[in-house]
């Protein structure tokens, strides 16, 4: 805990020790994210080639896109994790949700090029080849980046952090998109219809859309320092209602988060006859009340006289 001067507010922890900790192996999984991203381009490039299925090279362009929102949240992960500096005291968290945003745009992009492509191939219809074998190539796409959502999401929701879970979502879209486009391409292979191909090509950039859509609204609010979810603040307000003084009153209670790191800042009034020492007691005990329901938040109590 660290005290400020005349003991009148108190952090409690450090950000910058917890945030050291915390960057190494958060990128790890950016990294699997780049692995996965990397070998679905090749599945799906190569079920693209041998079928010539618009609809299979449209989810072969979004694995594109999963490898550059991969490489971004590399880069944000990183800057994300370093501590707190002189010209940046709550860290860099933030730097995260740029990142979900950037994946948003990169998803638009993606979208784009799957719709123009659709159109293209109904107006110009082409007969598919080797379907089986590029249904093939593009299921076991499919349950690798199926493996690897789910991985994202779960460390995404242990470490708060809005990085993977966006890419963890981006991913299971992903797996769903390829369900639909392995769906249209088996059904063309057995109505002969080649239109429903890039029909399907087009369910799919909308799909896409949506999902970007949804990244992007995320990112502008959680930049505009909203406050913890309602849970959170339940369980804040739980703990300071176990702490029983009756000369103490809380006001003021803020909260927000920084990417992966959550703050709450009080106010306690106290009695203006109260030394230091007995008001820091007051807060240190209120400090650990809060830690014990959200044991990483940083806490900054200020002190008032009544």
């Amino acid at each position: 805990m660290a005290g400020s001067e005349g003991g009148r507010t108190f952090v409690l922890p450090r950000v910058g020790d917890e945030r050291q900790d915390r960057g190494p192996t958060l990128s790890k999984f950016a990294w699997l994210s780049i692995a996965a991203a990397l070998a679905t381009i090749a599945l799906k490039t190569a079920a693209y080639v041998v079928t010539g299925s618009v609809g299979l090279l449209s989810d072969a362009a979004e694995s594109v896109v999963n490898l550059v929102a991969a490489i971004i949240a590399l880069v944000a992960l990183s800057v994300a994790a370093k501590p707190a500096d002189e010209s940046h005291h709550y860290g860099h968290g933030k730097a995260e949700y740029f990142s979900a945003g950037a994946e948003g745009m990169m998803i638009f992009i993606s979208a784009a090029v799957i719709l123009v492509s659709a159109v293209q191939r109904f107006l110009h219809p082409v007969a598919l080849e080797s379907v089986g074998l590029g249904l093939a190539i593009s299921l076991v796409a499919s349950v690798v980046n199926g493996v690897v959502a789910v991985v994202l999401l779960r460390a995404g929701r242990i470490h708060r952090s809005v990085t993977l879970t966006a890419d963890g979502r981006h991913l299971l879209t992903d797996v769903w998109t390829s369900a639909g486009v392995l769906i249209g391409v088996l059904l063309v292979a057995l109505t002969g219809w080649e239109r429903l191909d890039p029909l399907v090509a087009t369910a799919v950039g909308i799909n896409i859309l949506v999902t970007g859509g949804r990244l992007v609204s995320q990112s502008v609010v959680s930049l505009l320092d909203a406050s913890l979810p309602r849970e959170d603040q339940a369980r804040i307000a739980a703990a300071l209602a176990t702490v029983q003084d009756r000369d103490v009153r809380v006001i003021d209670v803020r909260t927000r988060a920084s990417g992966r790191y959550r703050f709450v800042s009080l106010v306690l009034q106290v009695p203006g006859g109260w030394t230091v020492r007995r008001a820091d007691e007051v807060s240190v005990a209120i400090a650990r009340a809060v830690h014990e329901e959200l044991p990483d938040i940083e806490i900054q109590v200020s002190l008032r006289p009544v």
